[in-house]
């Protein structure tokens, strides 16, 4: 059974940092991609960054370029999100998800990963 274990979110000053670690487990990630979505109140949840288990393959959203780097640790099983400079707009809740590893690409739909973490809080103040 695949898992999903999020942590280090937090309260963060803008211009701030964060890493956000998810731990993944149950089976082999090598065909699968890995990424971070965000929800806040009363918005669709957000794709953020997602990578390829295997490989160099790794895509953002516009809003959060330079600013964000995901990044894995295949000895460990995690997947990080580094955040830097950041922005009251960023406050939101993050989620790691994977997909069913079919995709050659690197898909940016929530709809197209099926397995979720239980989300961490990351709230920017001003």
């Amino acid at each position: 059974q695949v898992q999903l274990v999020e942590s280090g979110g937090g309260l963060v000053q803008a211009g701030g940092s964060l890493r956000l670690s998810c731990a993944a487990s149950g089976r082999s990630f090598s065909t699968y991609t890995l990424g971070w979505f965000r929800q806040t109140p009363g918005k669709e949840r957000e794709f953020v960054a997602a990578l390829r288990w295997s490989g160099e393959s790794t895509s953002y959203v516009d809003s959060v370029k330079g600013r964000f780097t995901i990044s894995r640790d295949n000895a460990k099983n995690t997947v990080y999100l580094q955040m830097n400079s950041l922005k009251p707009e960023d406050t939101a809740v993050y989620s790691c998800a994977a997909d069913r590893g079919l995709h050659v690409g690197i898909p940016r739909d929530y709809d197209e990963y099926v397995y979720w973490g239980q989300g961490t809080q990351v709230t920017v103040s001003s």
